[in-house]
């Protein structure tokens, strides 16, 4: 995997130190600076232009929702995730509003973190489980589920493929890709939705609406 780039801006220290020793060890994420507030996230971005800025909320001098539209405006390639302890569904529908690429909260497990960082800088949408279905509880079915865990464009075909039974050289003729390109998209999807056997893979799409 090509290395991700990232910058983590939090106004509490403790927690961007603990963010960069979860980090530490994963070798394709390079953490490339780091800031305290809104203002320092545009100011590094500018400079840096980093994959994914993993961005808090609620900081001083100016918040992370003012400080992500303002990256947005400036046409980056880079793409926003933000890291919060709020799971109020306002902050999450404002987030996407505005264009960030996921929202998760701030007692995420390395895995879902790791993924979220992963299928960010993919360029899909990610909202972890959890709030993926808070949102879908206040706004409909429709709104929500095709951000959660993350899956690419190309991984939701395999899944619906899979889905309706087709074996790996029937999706690769489908989607005129190689066998091996399929199986690498069924591996990552498995990863990303914890999904098994083609039973489990089916239920998933049907429940993604696939």
């Amino acid at each position: 995997m090509k290395d991700i780039k990232l910058i983590i801006v939090d106004d509490h220290d403790l927690l961007r130190e603990g963010i960069c020793a979860r980090l530490s060890d994963v070798p394709y994420i390079e953490i490339i600076a780091e800031g305290c507030n809104g203002l320092e996230a545009i100011d590094l971005c500018k400079r840096m232009i980093p994959d994914v800025l993993l961005l808090d909320i609620s900081m001083p001098e100016m918040n992370g929702l003012e400080a992500a539209q303002k990256i947005m405006g400036l046409g980056l390639k880079t793409r926003i995730l933000f890291l919060s302890i709020y799971d109020d569904n306002e902050y999450i529908q404002e987030a996407l509003r505005i264009g960030a690429s996921g929202f998760v909260l701030k007692d995420v497990s390395k895995p879902e973190m790791l993924n979220a960082i992963r299928s960010v800088a993919e360029g899909a949408t990610y909202l972890g489980p959890k709030l993926a279905a808070s949102l879908q509880n206040a706004s409909g079915p429709q709104d929500s589920t095709q951000c959660v865990y993350g899956l690419t464009k190309r991984e939701k075909q395999v899944l619906s493929l899979i889905a309706k039974g087709h074996l790996n050289k029937e999706i690769a003729y489908g989607l005129k890709i190689s066998i091996r390109t399929v199986e690498s998209h069924r591996s990552a999807i498995r990863d990303k939705t914890g999904g098994g056997n083609a039973a489990a893979l089916a239920k998933i799409a049907r429940d993604l609406g696939l």
